[in-house]
């Protein structure tokens, strides 16, 4: 018979911390729970470390991930460019005066309002992946430059990007074509080999393909394409087990140098800047004995901050300032819906109602795509300069 509880087997921290538990209590006094903590200086860290490993191309955080203010105030000052895809991006990026210059347009499908608002906003690289969508983009010919999205789907990614968008690499010079007769410039292309990748094979097979298909559209092309856009991928760390963007990059590093030096390398980092930028704080509401287990409920949950265990398949470390022995237990968020349940079948000591529990690697669609179910309060966001780098565990 199947387990109806299989063993949660997340990485988990528990026992004595004094100074964390210190610095996250004296958060949760001075702001309540739940909280999302921002540190702003992982954040910068983060993104000068995907700089260095990837030297010649330019960062263009994908706003999807984390739509916070202070995310894009922090980016901004470190030079970066954003990946958008709506209107309300766009908004975003206005409130601090970001320039539509520095932007790309992901999307592959948009209305025709879109596109105006897109134009108004003084954005000018769009992203299509078909015919209907070039022919979307006549009216405003003039005004716009297109990168032709390649679907390069990935066994190894988590998330499938290339599922719903992207012409395949065989349809790509009729496209050109096509657009060419349109009167449409086509700068480049772009690919997303999908979200969470575990090595970077796909990354250099989509770079290795998308130079020849470049190259051979280059030798009778009027205007040569010359923009690559590598689109995302690099992955978080919800293992703690320490990851090297260094290594990971290597081999994209080493595809990208049989590029030509003036064609323009972009790619669109999200959930590899924010994962590790932002930590959960909840508290212990109530707790019971239930069928063997012990329950634990906690102020944020499955809708709202751990939304993306649903949404975006991914499973967060979590954190306790107990010890001793570790019992079955199961962790629920606040609201009335059953499946608003965090962890279920973990190893916990026992916990009591006002203890701590602590979320690591929760910047990447986790707030992005929280609910307001049973109209729960939103977790606030803090931020923080603090030294401290997000854990590892060691085996």
């Amino acid at each position: 018979m199947n387990n109806p509880h299989p063993i949660d087997t997340r990485p988990l921290i528990t026992g004595d911390d004094p100074a964390a538990q210190t610095y996250y209590q004296d958060l949760v006094s001075e702001y309540g729970s739940p909280l999302l903590v921002l540190n702003g200086r992982v954040l910068k860290t983060r993104f000068k470390a995907l700089q260095a490993a990837l030297p010649e191309v330019d960062l263009y955080y994908a706003v999807k991930a984390h739509p916070d203010p202070e995310i894009i105030k922090i980016i901004d000052q470190l030079g970066g460019g954003f990946d958008i895809a709506s209107a309300g991006e766009m908004s975003l990026l206005l409130d601090h005066k970001v320039s539509g210059r520095r932007t790309i347009h992901t999307h592959p499908i948009k209305k025709d309002q879109e596109i105006r608002d897109g134009l108004r906003f003084g954005a000018t690289t769009f992203v299509i992946d078909n015919v209907h969508e070039l022919k979307k983009l006549v009216p405003y010919r003039s005004r716009v430059g297109v990168l032709l999205r390649v679907s390069f789907r990935s066994a190894s990614a988590i998330v499938d990007l290339s599922k719903k968008f992207g012409c395949a690499p065989d349809e790509v010079s009729e496209l050109v074509q096509e657009a060419n007769a349109l009167g449409i410039h086509v700068k480049g292309l772009s690919f997303h080999v999908g979200s969470q990748c575990h090595d970077a094979s796909k990354h250099v097979e989509a770079i290795s393909r998308c130079h020849r298909l470049m190259q051979e559209i280059n030798e009778t092309a009027n205007k040569p394409l010359s923009v690559l856009d590598i689109g995302g991928g690099f992955p978080a760390d919800y293992e703690l087990k320490g990851l090297d963007i260094e290594a990971f990059c290597m081999p994209i590093r080493a595809a990208l140098a049989e590029l030509p030096r003036d064609w323009h390398l972009i790619a669109e980092p999200g959930r590899y800047l924010v994962a590790p930028s932002v930590t959960s704080v909840t508290t212990v509401a109530g707790k019971s004995m239930r069928n063997g287990f012990r329950w634990y409920y906690l102020d944020d949950g499955i809708y709202g901050s751990y939304s993306g265990q649903l949404f975006d398949h991914a499973t967060y470390p979590l954190q306790v300032f107990r010890d001793g022995e570790r019992m079955p237990s199961i962790v629920a968020g606040p609201t009335c819906d059953s499946i608003d349940v965090v962890a279920e079948n973990i190893g916990l000591p026992e916990l009591e109602i006002g203890d701590l529990v602590i979320g690591h690697q929760m910047g990447a669609y986790t707030a992005a795509t929280k609910t307001r179910f049973n109209s729960i309060p939103d977790a606030r966001l803090v931020v923080v300069d603090h030294p401290q780098e997000p854990p590892v565990l060691v085996n």
